[in-house]
């Protein structure tokens, strides 16, 4: 059975992830669900529109991969209390590889797919050499001397 995947963030994290998503996996926007956490909600209420949300998207029973950014926050709390009732694992952290990541692997077993996307995310990041500007020629010492004295 193909896992449901929640992204329950600050807002407006979640709408944007989801959207950056559905660029590359059109096809996934039922699977893919969305809800961001204004600032001034409760968490009570957070947690009612969560469950509402998934239940009518197939019920609490389905699989669900819940994806939250800030590990203690509001969101995450939400999350932890949320995953207590369903058949769902959570992971903290998401970014955009690890969310393309878990889409791509969204029909393994949950426990591997928490495992899939946590690599996604880990190699998602890192660190990039800076190098000469693209598609431009570099300027050498004596091409700039030669503009210089034509000034």
């Amino acid at each position: 059975m193909t896992a449901r995947i929640l992204l329950l963030t600050h807002a407006p994290l979640a709408a944007a992830l989801r959207e950056c998503a559905l660029h590359v996996f059109a096809d996934s926007a039922h699977d893919l669900l969305a809800l961001d956490v204004p600032a001034t909600e409760a968490p009570e209420a957070t947690l009612e529109r969560a469950l509402a949300m998934l239940v009518a998207h197939g019920g609490l029973e389905a699989p669900t991969l819940v994806l939250t950014d800030l590990f203690g926050a509001t969101p995450c709390n939400v999350a932890q209390r949320l995953t207590g009732l369903l058949q769902a694992r959570l992971v903290a952290g998401v970014n955009l590889p690890m969310l393309l990541r878990s889409i791509s692997y969204r029909h393994e077993p949950l426990d591997a797919l928490v495992a899939r996307a946590m690599v996604g995310g880990s190699q998602g990041v890192m660190q990039v050499a800076s190098s000469s500007r693209q598609n431009q020629s570099a300027r050498t010492s004596n091409d700039q001397d030669q503009n210089n004295h034509q000034q």
